[in-house]
């Protein structure tokens, strides 16, 4: 059968990098094996429905590049499909319906010596269709509110193989009869997911290990239903950085960085944090998957290519944001000067209509190597945009200004040398050893008054591309505030 892997998120809040990770590696597998991925909305619990989720869910995935074969398909459309499915459980004696009130539960549950499960034991004594006649049931189907429960098995060992974490055995006591349809008609998560995914024929089914509680009544579904199950994978949680338990939207915050991928109402995503969708789809990958190589850097289709569903972690991975920053920097500075103009938001028309576009591209190509997120991007063309508006005061601190005014007045009478950065560079070298002067000094002077700080790309290139006029306005500027 053809490779089917579903994300299937239910729109009750925005889409939180755990789920994106989810939703990376049911891409991975699907389109590792050429097959499809879709995309499953799964709401309904309409009452949990947060206004503007599923479209944070689409936004998230097209921004990451994570497009659907198939989707979105909506849980709510479909009520027809699992109405039927419920019947057909219920007419093999597999289902039953349950009339039993709030308050008669709540009594249920008082009166239990221990935790009350409605199980094989409980049901005996309860209001419905087990242990009601044939013709109360039809009268009370018409007058009263009822729900659908599905039959747990008596003493049975449910067995299954998690492709992260091997053979997995539950025991059927332990469960309950759990609700497959409610008052309203609407099915519950567990009985639409299962039925969803035998009519979608998927393959493979991805999903957080929060859920492995729910994989025995899933697996006895798909026995009631006579169906052969997907396989099954669990993944491990991603962890707050520090401390215990997993990453939440309050410890992102704590620690000053995203954990939606793009903007939800007032959080910043990662998007607007300057992350590429590259570099977040590559950190993203690298954790809870342990490739064998040494690799950082992964293109999607090197990630297609290298993905082996063998090598996910069974433990929880530990978010690390520099690491992050990191894998993001080196995509930055592979991109071609072109794209890194489009994704300046700022700068990007104005160094162009002062330089044209080919000098532009060699800018660009000049800072890149500073790059870790798109933020950058503005704040490194800024120098050739203009002044700089403010300098480093301790660097100022611990340069002689005599120095500076020194370096002025060489850069004035050897004005020609400054489009010929080379030659400037060797007179600097001369200047200083005449004068006494570390050649470090002379730089840290110059790249002061040219940027506003002591760190930069390359100074020599910076004053080629700012010209003899700007370069010794600049220094004569600084000149006159000191």
């Amino acid at each position: 059968m053809r490779e089917r892997a579903r994300f299937a998120p239910s729109p009750t809040g925005p889409l939180h990098i755990g789920g994106v990770r989810t939703a990376l590696f049911s891409y991975l597998m699907a389109k590792k094996n050429n097959g499809e991925f879709i995309l499953r909305i799964e709401d309904t619990d309409s009452k949990r429905t947060i206004d503007g989720a599923e479209q944070h869910i689409i936004d998230s995935l097209n921004w990451l590049g994570l497009k659907f074969d198939e989707g979105p398909i909506k849980q709510s459309e479909r009520t027809h499909i699992y109405k039927e499915r419920v019947k057909e459980l219920i007419k093999n004696g597999l289902a039953y319906y349950a009339f039993d009130t709030a308050s008669e539960l709540e009594e249920a549950r008082s009166e239990a010596k221990t935790s009350f499960k409605y199980n094989f034991l409980s049901r005996k004594n309860m209001s419905n269709s087990l242990t009601l006649s044939e013709d109360e049931v039809k009268s009370r189907l018409k007058r009263e509110a009822y729900v659908v429960r599905m039959i747990i098995p008596e003493n049975e060992k449910v067995s299954v193989v998690d492709q992260v974490r091997g053979e997995l055995s539950f025991k059927s006591e332990e469960l309950e009869d759990k609700i497959i349809m409610k008052s309203d008609g609407v099915p519950t998560y567990h009985f639409a997911n299962v039925v969803d995914d035998y009519e979608m024929n998927i393959t493979s089914v991805i999903r957080g290990e929060e859920w492995l509680s729910s994989l025995p009544l899933h697996i006895l579904l798909y026995k009631h239903f006579g169906w052969e199950p997907p396989k099954f994978y669990h993944l491990p949680l991603i962890l707050k950085s520090t401390g215990p338990g997993k990453l939440s939207k309050r410890d992102a915050e704590e620690q000053g960085h995203p954990v939606y991928a793009v903007n939800w109402q007032g959080s910043t995503g990662f998007k607007e944090a300057g992350f590429t969708s590259e570099g977040l789809i590559n950190y993203l990958a690298l954790l809870g998957w342990n490739n064998s190589s040494d690799k950082e850097k992964y293109s999607i289709n090197e990630l297609i290519d290298s993905f082996n569903d063998s090598e996910i972690n069974k433990s929880g991975a530990r978010f690390d944001y520099k690491k992050a920053v990191w894998i993001n920097h080196l995509h930055l500075k592979e991109f071609p000067a072109e794209k890194i103009l489009t994704l300046a938001n700022r700068t990007s028309d104005r160094l162009i209509q002062k330089y044209s576009l080919e000098k532009s591209e060699e800018i660009i190509d000049l800072i890149k190597e500073r790059l870790n997120t798109t933020l950058d991007i503005d704040k490194e063309l800024s120098v050739f945009l203009g002044q700089p508006k403010r300098y480093d005061s301790a660097a100022i601190e611990k340069i002689d200004r005599g120095l500076i005014y020194d370096v002025l007045n060489f850069c004035k009478l050897n004005k020609a040398l400054i489009s010929d950065p080379h030659s400037l560079k060797n007179q600097l070298l001369s200047f200083g050893s005449e004068q006494g002067i570390s050649f470090g000094n002379i730089m840290k002077s110059l790249r002061l008054c040219l940027v506003g700080n002591l760190s930069g790309p390359d100074l020599f290139k910076i004053i080629e591309i700012l010209g003899p006029e700007e370069t010794l306005n600049r220094i004569e500027s600084l000149t006159n505030k000191i």
